[in-house]
């Protein structure tokens, strides 16, 4: 025998109960407040500065060149996004997850990123120039040649990050992790190390300061400091 259609009442029951389990999906199209949803967006060079974003689902989002210049980003999710040559300056993005969000070349000074997440993320020569980094994890993170000075690092999580030829002059390290950091040629000219966690003799001998440098408890002052000026090419 020749199997019944299905009635037209059942399938649409049955596509109403798929659309229900489905996840919500991001309206790309939305206007930018608290909470919105701009996941997986193509969204470059935004004029975003100073709105209130907090809570923002921005994971994987596009945001290429955006001015965010002040922009309230706390608890926002960022994981995966790009944020290249981006602007954050001032911003507060604290207790943000910028988990492998790609911060490559952005200006970060001045910005808030206290308890934010940003493990694995990319920031190579990003400036992050008196921001408040404190207690961030930064475990993973590809940080060579950011430049850091001045930057509130007390209780960060720099676990395994790649800070080599980074800039930490005046840096405040107070309970910051350095275990198995790589800060090869990292410069701490005047800073003072002595409450830094993790740090090791043979990262003091790859890295470089002054005589204006506080050595840890247990750590002498390598022979070949001051290292040579840092290459300022691009």
């Amino acid at each position: 025998m020749t199997a019944r259609k299905p009635r037209l009442a059942t399938i649409l029951f049955v596509l109403s109960l798929s659309l229900a389990a489905a996840p919500a999906m991001a309206a790309c199209g939305d206007s930018p407040e608290p909470g919105f949803n701009w996941s997986k967006c193509f969204k470059p060079r935004m004029m975003l500065k100073g709105q209130d974003l907090a809570g923002a689902n921005l994971a994987g989002a596009e945001l290429i060149g955006s001015d965010l210049r002040h922009t309230n980003l706390t608890n926002a999710n960022l994981t995966g996004a790009s944020l290249y040559r981006a602007s954050l300056a001032g911003a507060n993005l604290s207790g943000a997850d910028l988990t492998k969000a790609m911060l490559d070349r952005c200006d970060l000074s001045e910005a808030n990123f206290s308890a934010a997440i940003l493990t694995k993320a990319l920031l190579q020569r990003a400036n992050l120039t008196s921001s408040n980094l404190s207690t961030a994890n930064f475990e993973k993170a590809e940080m060579s040649r950011a430049r850091l000075g001045g930057a509130d690092l007390t209780g960060a999580i720099l676990v395994k990050a790649d800070l080599s030829r980074a800039d930490l002059q005046l840096a405040v390290l107070a309970g910051t992790d350095f275990t198995d950091a790589d800060i090869y040629r990292a410069r701490f000219d005047g800073t003072d190390l002595a409450a830094a966690k993790g740090l090791t003799q043979q990262q003091l001998d790859e890295a470089c300061g002054d005589d204006g440098t506080t050595i840890p408890a247990g750590l002498t002052r390598p022979a070949g400091w001051p290292c040579p000026p840092p290459e300022t090419a691009e």
